[in-house]
């Protein structure tokens, strides 16, 4: 079993940056593709994007692709994720996720997520 802790959501303005935090316990880290999925409300929950066990390769929705950058620091059990240049319509829960397939991007292909944490871009 892993346990995702994800953090560092919070209200910001349109243009500004957030990075979020997922630290896994319970497991060995590095056997699972990392994800961060978001979700509006009343939206179903989105693919954002996605990293290989060991960080070599990397996969981004259209929507978020050269604003986010995922990264991992598998000494620390930890996945990261940087958001810049936010806009208004990146506003959702973000979610991260543990896939001990290869990097899928849809939500049934994930094995284990954490509770979330709310984001919010003001116009």
């Amino acid at each position: 079993q892993v346990r995702l802790v994800d953090s560092g959501g919070g209200l910001v303005q349109a243009g500004a940056s957030l990075r979020l935090s997922c630290v896994g316990f319970g497991g060995t880290f590095v056997r699972y593709a990392m994800a961060w999925f978001r979700q509006a409300p009343g939206q179903e929950r989105e693919f954002v994007v996605s990293i290989s066990p060991f960080g070599s390769s990397t996969y981004s929705a259209d929507s978020v692709r050269g604003r986010f950058t995922i990264s991992r620091d598998n000494a620390k059990n930890t996945v990261y994720l940087q958001m810049d240049r936010l806009k208004p319509e990146d506003t959702a829960v973000y979610y991260c996720a543990a896939s001990s397939a290869a990097s899928k991007m849809r939500p049934m292909d994930y094995d284990y997520w954490g509770r979330g944490t709310q984001v919010t871009v003001s116009s």
